[in-house]
């Protein structure tokens, strides 16, 4: 018979939004950003060239944002998937 498990939930917190876990985020995310301007469809380059990184800062953790600024950039990623792509490629380490 097992123990009940209590999990330390301000430890984790503290963890969520600690210096080194956020400074590994942005890390990602600055790849992911890398990837889709290396990879994006250029017409302009107002779409690719509006991708932004940023942090929030949430109640049990932070989160990056990877996010197009551009005012076409839900049409174009519908269309084409560039930002899913980069994304999907950090992820699998490609």
């Amino acid at each position: 018979m097992m123990g009940k498990t209590t999990f330390n939930n301000d430890f984790f917190d503290r963890l969520g939004h600690s210096s080194g876990i956020t400074a590994l985020l942005l890390e990602k995310g600055e790849q992911v950003a890398a990837n889709f301007r290396a990879n994006a469809r250029v017409d302009t380059g107002e779409y690719r060239n509006s991708v932004v990184v940023s942090v929030k800062s949430a109640a049990r953790r932070n989160v990056v944002l990877v996010t197009a600024m551009d005012d076409k950039a839900m049409v174009l990623e519908s269309e084409d998937g560039a930002l899913a792509r980069a994304l999907r490629s950090v992820v699998s380490g490609g």
